[in-house]
């Protein structure tokens, strides 16, 4: 059971990660705190000084459904994120989850990265090793078992983590005394859902409110609004392309009406669903940041290779701005893209921006 206390550390606060002594010092024989692994990938960053991102004071597990998570006296350092390498080359660019344990708030911002700065604790007070970190993330296999089974962060949020109820009004209040969301934010996402709560009650005017919501999106600039139905009908194969995209191409998110086109009735495309917080992303530019092969299942800890590559795009994550139930969740996980989804930015355009 995780110990709470009031936030100590909030966002854009400049924080030193402990010693790689002073950290194995608060891991048990596992080499996890409160549940949270902390991973070999994260070794690198002992004794860096860097800016908090966002407190993660609650979360999102999607190997336990949409439900929020909370959890205690952790944050996310500014885009800090896991590169795969101790876990044979997974993909998914998770932002890390870091314990307050493991780092030393600072008053301001540094001038260059100190290694040195923590004082180092000897290491036979250590409740664990940096062998058992390397050694912790492969589970033995068993006779017979062809699946390596993995552990990482992500397949243990279950475990570090407790049921949110989305009406728990503290979660918002702490959106906003941390940094995370500000005011105005939760006004905007506070208010989107009891509009959808309305228009979705089944009373007759869902049409004429999504009209309406548009119509305003229009003209401000925004977001259409993200809950359509989909346009393949039931047993019918929705359409496929193939781009060939390569790293650092610029591309277009085609508008959201034309994807809902390629969508099944549950919101997919050959298995790859298209989620509402990707909407935002619609109509606008971003740049190819690589192709998505393989991630670790947070359910099932397996090693999932993709049939037909995902793309990634530069700066586009989940930002939690719809679902009810993980508004305004810090993790900011990639969205996966079809290239059925894109269309490429003609060369001559992107010379002339």
């Amino acid at each position: 059971m995780c110990n709470e206390h009031s936030p100590q550390i909030h966002a854009d606060e400049w924080v030193q990660v402990k010693s790689k002594e002073e950290i194995l010092a608060t891991l048990d024989a596992n080499g996890r705190l409160d549940e949270l692994p902390f991973m070999p990938e994260m070794l690198r960053y002992c004794g860096a000084r860097v800016k908090v991102g966002k407190r993660a004071h609650k979360t999102c597990d999607p190997a336990l459904g949409i439900g929020g998570r909370k959890m205690a006296n952790t944050v996310h350092l500014s885009n800090i994120r896991c590169n795969g390498a101790a876990h044979d080359g997974c993909e998914a660019g998770c932002l890390i989850f870091w314990k307050e344990e493991w780092l030393n708030p600072i008053s301001s911002q540094p001038a260059k990265i100190d290694a040195a700065a923590a004082p180092l604790v000897p290491s036979s007070a250590a409740g664990c090793t940096e062998e058992v970190l390397h050694s912790s993330i492969r589970v033995p296999m068993a006779a017979g078992e062809t699946d390596q089974l993995y552990v990482c962060q992500n397949t243990q949020i279950k475990f570090a983590t407790q049921p949110l109820p989305w009406w728990d009004v503290r979660q918002y209040v702490e959106d906003y005394t941390s940094g995370n969301v500000p005011l105005s934010e939760l006004a905007v996402g506070l208010l989107y859902s009891s509009y959808r709560t309305v228009a979705e009650a089944g009373v007759g005017v869902g049409f004429a409110m999504r009209w309406v919501y548009d119509q305003f999106q229009r003209a401000i600039g925004g977001v259409p609004y993200p809950i359509r139905p989909y346009g393949v009908p039931k047993g019918t194969p929705v359409p496929r392309a193939t781009l060939d995209l390569e790293v650092g191409e610029k591309v277009r998110v085609k508008p959201y009406k034309d994807i809902l086109k390629t969508l099944d009735s549950t919101y997919r495309n050959r298995g790859l669903y298209f989620d509402a917080e990707m909407v935002p992303f619609t109509e606008r530019e971003y740049e190819v940041e690589r192709r998505q092969k393989q991630i670790i299942d947070e359910a099932s800890g397996k090693m999932i290779r993709f049939k037909t590559d995902a793309i990634i795009l530069k700066d586009a994550v989940c930002e939690a701005r719809y679902a009810i139930c993980r508004r305004f969740c810090p993790r900011a996980i990639y969205p996966y893209w079809r290239e059925i989804w894109l269309e490429r930015v003609p060369k001559a355009a992107v010379k002339a921006d």
